[in-house]
């Protein structure tokens, strides 16, 4: 049994109001990643570590999601990125917070899980420390597109709250000026029953230097044990005051993962962090839900199935 699972961010409020123009390359995207992985993983060429990891640096090189090229400028126009991954079996982990110089940096948290110690790294050392295991440096003018510049520009001009501008494509907007999200992250399951649980973002338009989020913060935005595999999406300071991802686990020994899924998400609801996760576990299950007005998603199912989506529709 296989299963993997991406997400690409959650937001907005109101009815969905069907995809934008640049909503078939991020769907594009997940589904090459899916396809790819997927068959990797059923073949057992890789683990669920690698999985996840890979998945999550696919999502960080497209630039219509907010992680690695693509990330949202901060209050002063810098990208400062934050990265985690987690290990089922052992609860391994690693994860990196204000990455500036990085291609991917769910690379080097993935390296800082397999080294065993430190489990986190800030700033300048987390760049160092990827160079030093040979993980793609990239300039700040890569990892900077227009998308994101014009975004960042507009929240400025109109001084408008951080993260008020993240959804906007430019093109066609989903829902006007609205607050909202744009993390990614990958759940997997491998051949040998191991899971883990990925998570990367660029943060919010506009964010003050030095915010961290729920992303590389083990058990609120990102979870792995031997049961359960979990990576969330949301407003980050709700996620982080009720330790979502962790929750989710919790609440599963007691309940269906549905369940225990949606009440995760009602609890950090009254704080702020209307958003989403994703999750699977040991015995083959999986769940997508997001209580907001879309959530960029998709699953390779152990038949070999991939399915993707956006809005309110019902994936298989």
């Amino acid at each position: 049994m296989v299963l993997l699972a991406v997400h690409g961010g959650a937001g907005g409020d109101g009815p969905w109001r069907g995809m934008t123009d640049a909503d078939p390359q991020r769907l594009a995207c997940m589904r090459a990643l899916l396809n790819n992985l997927g068959t990797r993983l059923a073949n057992g060429t890789i683990d669920a570590v690698e999985a996840v990891t890979l998945a999550v640096e696919a999502m960080e090189d497209e630039p219509l999601f907010n992680a690695g090229r693509g990330s949202v400028l901060d209050a002063e126009g810098r990208i400062s990125m934050d990265a985690s991954v987690m290990r089922g079996t052992d609860k391994a982990a690693g994860a990196v917070i204000g990455v500036e110089r990085t291609r991917h940096p769910v690379r080097i948290a993935t390296h800082l899980l397999h080294q065993g110690w430190p489990v986190m790294l800030a700033g300048s050392a987390a760049d160092d420390f990827g160079e030093s295991k040979g993980v793609e440096k990239a300039s700040t003018d890569w990892l900077t597109t227009d998308l994101r510049q014009a975004q960042w520009q507009k929240w400025r001009d109109a001084k408008l709250k951080p993260g008020a501008t993240d959804e906007e494509d430019a093109l066609l907007d989903h829902d006007g000026e609205r607050e909202g999200w744009g993390t990614v992250g990958a759940v997997a399951l491998d051949a040998n029953g191991q899971l883990a649980a990925a998570t990367s973002t660029g943060g919010m338009t506009g964010k003050p230097v030095g915010r961290v989020g729920d992303t590389p913060i083990i058990g609120a935005g990102t979870w792995a044990d031997d049961r359960i595999a979990v990576s969330c999406t949301g407003v980050g300071e709700a996620f982080i005051r009720t330790v979502a991802a962790h929750g989710l686990a919790v609440n599963h020994r007691t309940m269906p993962l549905r369940t225990a899924a949606q009440k995760v998400l009602d609890e950090v609801k009254p704080f702020g962090g209307r958003g989403g996760l994703i999750a699977v576990t040991q015995d083959g299950q999986a769940v997508l839900p997001f209580q907001t007005m879309l959530m960029y998603r998709g699953l390779y199912r152990n038949d070999g199935t991939v399915s993707v989506g956006i809005g309110p529709e019902m994936m298989p």
